[in-house]
């Protein structure tokens, strides 16, 4: 347990605590601002995952595929006075800067970022705006419920995803900053306290064999979207093989004789996970 958890700090780890007072501000204005949210990055996910832009190249809130830049706010900032002032107070080298609403039953599947960027040290940052326990980020065999209050530090390099199985929504600042001296003075003090973390249970080769012919029972039926989000939603349950979930949907297609799917499938997860071969 200690050496996962000795591992998983250096993909996920709480920050500095935040003034109750300000946090419950900033919650406040990112529920009633009028924000363009955007569903952006289809392939990543199930429906429900929607982002607007605080800060970034153009200043229009609704441009939300990030990419290099120096950050400059957008007019949904302006409408979010106590949200502007945390961002000026921490004084960072802001590349982005979003809100990003995860809805119940939603997922981002299992993928990596930053791939197509720039390679130069960057970090992504988390604040949790609005939240609930059954929302949750899965990354090195672990998940995290990142509770309110911090600011959380993600390592989006490594292979995660995110899920919100309840609600309500789940409502958070995400930050990617480019690493300077104010950086470097946040993670100072890293933690991640071993109640944050619930490893997952392995899944062995019969559960999966299982799962795969309950997905080949409903594609069958002629749910076939349905069998492919019932094994993308192992990534959620088990303990599994980078990719694990992208390979059974492939293997789901081969069987029944659809090749094109199989290897579009394939190509989503070199895609997603940013594989080279």
């Amino acid at each position: 347990m200690d050496s996962t958890l000795t591992a998983l700090a250096g993909q996920i780890a709480q920050l500095d605590a935040l003034d109750s007072a300000q946090m419950e501000r900033m919650r406040h204005e990112a529920l009633m601002a009028q924000a363009p949210w955007r569903a952006e990055y289809g392939a990543y996910q199930s429906g429900g995952w929607w982002t607007a832009s605080l800060m970034n190249a153009s200043g229009d809130a609704a441009d939300v595929t990030i990419g290099d830049c120096a950050a400059r706010p957008t007019d949904l900032l302006a409408q979010m006075p106590a949200t502007a002032a945390l961002l000026a107070e921490l004084g960072l080298d802001y590349m982005w800067v979003r809100l990003a609403r995860l809805e119940a039953n939603a997922f981002l599947w299992e993928h990596r970022d930053y791939n197509e960027l720039d390679q130069v040290e960057r970090h992504r940052l988390h604040i949790p705006l609005h939240t609930n326990s059954s929302a949750f980020l899965v990354t090195g065999g672990a998940k995290v419920h990142m509770t309110g209050g911090r600011i959380w530090r993600l390592t989006p390099t490594y292979a995660h995803g995110v899920c919100n199985l309840l609600g309500p929504d789940r409502i958070h600042l995400i930050a990617d900053v480019y690493a300077d001296d104010a950086y470097r003075l946040l993670c100072r003090r890293p933690s991640l306290h071993p109640a944050a973390a619930e490893l997952l249970p392995a899944a062995n080769q019969a559960m999966l064999a299982e799962r795969l012919q309950a997905a080949r029972g409903m594609a069958g039926l002629g749910y076939t979207e349905a069998a492919e989000r019932l094994l993308l939603r192992l990534f959620y349950a088990y303990a599994l093989p980078e990719g694990t979930v992208y390979d059974l949907i492939a293997e789901l297609h081969i069987s029944l004789g659809d090749e094109e799917a199989a290897t579009r499938w394939t190509s989503a997860k070199r895609r997603l996970l940013a594989l080279t071969t």
